[in-house]
């Protein structure tokens, strides 16, 4: 006698649904543990046959000018970060042994090295150390001390600037110190210090911008200075619509230095016109006519008229 199934058809197909479920349960275990074993030996210190040690990554080239100016030096303030290891995120400074301290791997030798590089040094240790498997290193430079150049005098932004790759030639940081100020001079002074000898070198900056001699902008390196001296200056007082202190042209004569004055009041007369000049003796004073040529530091005074 041939015995009828009790089983309805939608319990039948729930059934298969469920062996399959267990089927594909138990394939995504077995990968799993596969991928468990794959990372664990990653971890491995890597090695040579014979038992020697990959080299780490070494410092950069002694040729190698723009690599030289990403360097990292001594006093530079670096900040490394490991990709999903918060923990790790450290902030040091180089000390004068050319090291930062780190966690679990204590001191790493970085100076000489572009952040790239040191990267990869810490990188290298928390791998053979086991301490962080396949770790993705970044070391960015949060403060550079060991390469800056010095920006003095009439600028609007005084100060010690990095110099870098992008950041090498005398306009560079004339603008990353915001330009000359008002009073600032088209002349500026730059102190070099080559093989233990200081020399001082004054450029026109006019060569440069209206006459475009590039060879005047030249490459600073570290350690060098800039001043920027202020303008000569001239004096004007007395009868005039804008008394003041105003900077002083190339070959400006007493009649143009009265026009930046406003020119004179209804009071004021062209004779008579006094000026006051510094020399050697101290000063003295001469009479000035309107295409006299003024001197730095030359006082104008327009008397009032008599009539």
């Amino acid at each position: 006698m041939i015995q009828t199934s009790t089983h309805s058809r939608p319990e039948i197909i729930a059934s298969r649904i469920a062996a399959g479920a267990l089927v594909f349960l138990l394939l995504a275990f077995a990968g799993l543990s596969s991928a468990q074993t794959m990372s664990v030996a990653r971890v491995t210190p890597l090695a040579r046959p014979g038992g020697a040690a990959v080299p780490g990554p070494q410092p950069l080239a002694a040729d190698s000018s723009n690599a030289a100016l990403e360097a990292i030096g001594m006093g530079d303030m670096l900040r490394v970060t490991v990709f999903r290891n918060p923990d790790l995120t450290t902030e040091a400074r180089v000390s004068e042994h050319g090291t930062i301290l780190f966690p679990l791997i204590g001191q790493v030798p970085v100076v000489g090295m572009t952040p790239q590089q040191a990267g990869e040094r810490i990188a290298q240790r928390l791998r053979e150390g086991r301490f962080v498997v396949n770790p993705e290193v970044t070391v960015s430079l949060a403060q550079v001390n060991s390469r800056q150049v010095a920006v003095l005098g009439a600028v609007n932004k005084p100060g010690r600037y990095p110099i870098d790759s992008l950041n090498v030639h005398l306009t560079d940081f004339l603008a990353t110190a915001g330009g000359v100020s008002a009073p600032g001079s088209d002349h500026v002074t730059v102190v070099q210090t080559r093989d233990g000898k200081t020399t001082k070198r004054d450029i026109d900056l006019n060569a440069i911008f209206r006459d475009g001699d590039l060879s005047k902008n030249i490459e600073l390196a570290p350690g060098d200075t800039i001043f920027v001296e202020k303008a000569p200056m001239v004096y004007i007082y007395g009868e005039v619509q804008k008394a003041g202190a105003y900077r002083l042209e190339p070959h400006m004569t007493v009649m143009q230095a009265l026009a930046l004055g406003g020119g004179l009041t209804t009071r004021g007369t062209q004779r008579g016109i006094k000026i006051a000049r510094h020399d050697g003796n101290g000063v003295h004073e001469i009479d000035a006519r309107l295409n006299d040529v003024v001197q730095n530091d030359d006082v104008i005074y327009v008397r009032e008229s008599l009539f």
